[in-house]
């Protein structure tokens, strides 16, 4: 994962940074909005890959039926 790669230096500040650029008060709304858009894009992706599987699987079938 790339937070993996960011030390723990760097992630406090980028924290810092986020502060002064959006201010205490805004943070947990951004949060929030960042959290919602991930667990979406995860969905979205978790579903392409389960098409994938379901056409592999459609696909296998078809081979074993001739």
């Amino acid at each position: 994962m790339v937070l993996g790669a960011i030390g723990p230096g760097s992630a406090i500040l980028i924290g810092i940074v986020a502060v002064l650029i959006f201010g205490p008060k805004k943070l947990p709304e951004l949060g929030k909005a960042a959290g919602k858009t991930l667990r979406e894009f995860k969905n979205a992706t978790a579903g392409l890959a389960d098409d994938d599987d379901k056409d592999k699987e459609k696909d296998q079938k078809k081979d074993a039926d001739q």
